[in-house]
């Protein structure tokens, strides 16, 4: 995997994990399942994520039974959270935009604009 991917990773999970809980509520292995599935995210780095995220007030937990085993602790996204994503979205919206607009040669460097004087030229 590149580093730029990897930083790319880094920078998303979270906004990832929150527009996943947005659509309902989940426990971590099953957001992790879902992450890797879709961005080859690995298992184990759901968990500190998630502490972090409660942490923050992005999420809060509950129990809950489950058919085979102990209970599942689950996971919801609060209002913060809510706040949060929409927020991310936003910028993460405009900046793959740009990012696009320049691979794709859309988008040009503008030309500079002279000065009146740069500091270090003689006229």
């Amino acid at each position: 995997m590149s580093e730029i991917e990897v930083q790319l990773k880094k920078g998303v999970l979270g906004l990832c994990v929150l527009a996943l809980l947005s659509r309902g509520d989940s426990y971590a292995y099953e957001i992790a399942s879902r992450m890797a599935a879709a961005v080859d995210m690995g298992e184990g780095t759901i968990y500190p994520l998630m502490r972090r995220m409660q942490s923050d007030g992005l999420v809060a937990t509950y129990l809950e039974e489950s058919p085979s085993g102990p209970p599942r602790k689950y996971y919801r996204i609060t209002d913060t959270g809510r706040s949060r994503l929409a927020e991310q979205a936003e910028e993460w919206r405009g900046f793959t935009a740009a990012v696009d607009g320049l691979l794709d040669g859309r988008v040009t460097a503008p030309a500079e604009k002279p000065t009146e004087e740069e500091p270090g030229h003689d006229a």
